[in-house]
């Protein structure tokens, strides 16, 4: 802002002093490190026309555009395919996680029928377990019927015995 406030104050430098530029020349030769040692920040600065200015930034703009166009166009086409990579991905993460649950259900589905299995056959040792449960009470009921049998028919037996040892006694006879 500062050189802009100057060049408007002073006339400018390809209308009323050409030294500039020829000094601009030399100073685009000189060494870098002398021209540290010989310039002060006030007195040496270059002023420059600004259509100068102008057509340099044109140039330059003319110059570099293109490529900077085409770099453009190219990431914005690696932009738009990384795009359509992201999605193919998440399509197949998708997929990998569909498959994964189905084997996650086949796996459930071989457990269940393990364990539909086991049960079928727990069932079958009961009911047998059961039948011959019965069978045994059935058993039991009638083993005890028949030891209560014998166990009557022992006493009838024993009554019998000991009424006829009471017949067998020998009674008195009567004096008449």
């Amino acid at each position: 802002m500062e050189q802009e406030g100057r060049e408007e104050e002073q006339p400018s430098s390809s209308q009323s002093d050409p030294a500039p530029t020829s000094d601009h020349k030399d100073f685009a030769s000189t060494d870098s490190s002398s021209l540290c040692a010989e310039l002060s920040p006030l007195e040496d600065i270059v002023f420059v026309d600004k259509q100068a200015v102008e057509k340099l930034t044109s140039g330059l703009i003319s110059h570099y555009l293109p490529d900077l166009q085409n770099s453009k166009r190219a990431l914005q086409e690696l932009t738009q395919n990384q795009g359509i990579l992201l999605d193919t991905l998440e399509q197949e993460i998708t997929k990998f996680r569909e498959c994964n649950s189905l084997l996650d259900m086949h796996s459930l589905f071989t457990e269940a029928k393990f364990y539909h299995n086991k049960l079928v056959s727990i069932r079958k040792e009961m009911l047998m377990l059961h039948e011959k449960t019965t069978k045994l009470k059935k058993r039991a009921l009638k083993l005890q019927q028949q030891r209560q049998k014998e166990a009557l028919e022992k006493e009838q037996q024993r009554e019998k015995e000991l009424e006829r040892e009471r017949q067998l006694i020998a009674k008195p006879a009567k004096r008449t």
